[in-house]
């Protein structure tokens, strides 16, 4: 279950809501406070009684930071309450460095940045492994590696982020999305593949849609070029996939097409049946690749209906896929489309 419902039946009139939060296998009310004020929901008033001193600071932190009013000398009084032997909390000491490092990021303090958040992901490991918080900074962690160009210290972090040891679906779906693109950087197709097919498993079923789909886009580009009609199932070949030995070669990408197609087919199932929006990067990665591999059928019901996309790329792309009558009305749509853009 995810914290969403607490904060939906709270809306809905109810205030009996520990049994859900037990359900959640949390003790905390702070996550459900937090994601209150993404909803705009009441709940975090509500439930501002039943935090504790340190908890009360991080959500004053959080509103902080939606605001855009977050600074360093705010997280430092946190960090005293938290740290107060009246009112301290391990875990959170570890969230509000995690906190203070993204700061000192976005300040440019790279030494601290650093410094912060190794910490607080050694801190959450030791006190809160596989919680929320030891997640965000796993993930924190290996984007700051990535940000300043220390793509191998950023995939030593995605390691750590085991299939196994209890993380969030949604945490591995992050993870791995992130480590794919990172191994076509280095070339090394097989692990990118590898890496973006777990990606859209887990985001599946973490229920992130959005996120299933932009992985699995990646696993079927990565893939197209090496389908093979005697390839192991992907997933098998995925389970039997270990760490290699310094020097070992990675396994041979060979896809089969019931693998590639498949997922094909689900991202394009599940995207947004909506066509319009001025850019829709998401339906012009599905259209590419269905053309490339001769599935444009898939969507035959975007391209009978010119009238209800206004991305121009995205027309010409279907234009480029249709023939006939149906190719010309491609070609008006795109001029009409372009005709308004400079109106």
């Amino acid at each position: 279950m995810n914290p969403d419902v607490i904060v939906q039946a709270f809306d809905q009139g109810e205030r009996e809501l520990e049994p859900l939060l037990e359900q959640m296998g949390w003790k905390s009310w702070l996550g459900v406070a937090e994601l209150g004020i993404v909803m705009s929901s009441e709940i975090t008033d509500f439930l501002r009684p039943k935090l504790s001193p340190a908890e009360i600071k991080v959500l004053e932190l959080v509103e902080a930071r939606i605001s855009g009013n977050i600074n360093i000398e705010m997280i430092e009084q946190a960090l005293v309450i938290a740290r107060d032997p009246d009112t301290r909390d391990l875990a959170l000491e570890g969230r509000l460095r995690m906190e203070r490092g993204l700061v000192n990021f976005e300040l440019n303090n790279i030494d601290e940045a650093r410094e912060d958040l190794a910490w607080a992901e050694t801190r959450l490991k030791s006190v809160a492994k596989a919680s929320r918080d030891h997640d965000l900074s796993l993930l924190n962690k290996a984007a700051f590696h990535i940000a300043i160009d220390e793509h191998m210290m950023a995939l030593h972090v995605h390691s750590e982020i085991s299939r196994h040891a209890g993380h969030a679906h949604e945490t591995i779906a992050i993870s791995r999305i992130q480590a794919a693109r990172i191994m076509i950087g280095f070339g090394h197709l097989f692990d990118a593949a590898r890496n973006a097919f777990n990606s859209h498993t887990h985001a599946i079923i973490a229920r992130q849609t959005e996120l299933a789909v932009e992985a699995g886009a990646i696993f079927v580009e990565v893939s197209a070029d090496f389908i093979d009609d005697d390839a192991e199932p992907f997933a098998d070949q995925v389970a039997k996939s270990g760490p290699r030995s310094i020097g070992e070669d990675a396994p041979t990408l060979n896809v089969h097409p019931d693998d590639i197609y498949g997922v094909l087919t689900w991202c394009i199932n599940n995207s947004s049946q909506e066509y319009g929006g001025v850019e829709r990067p998401d339906l012009q990665t599905l259209m590419i690749l269905a053309k490339k591999l001769g599935k444009t059928a898939l969507f035959d019901n975007l391209l009978l209906n010119p009238d209800l996309v206004e991305d121009a790329m995205l027309a010409a792309l279907c234009g480029s896929v249709s023939s006939g009558e149906i190719a010309k009305a491609w070609t008006e749509r795109v001029s009409d489309i372009m005709t308004l853009k400079f109106d």
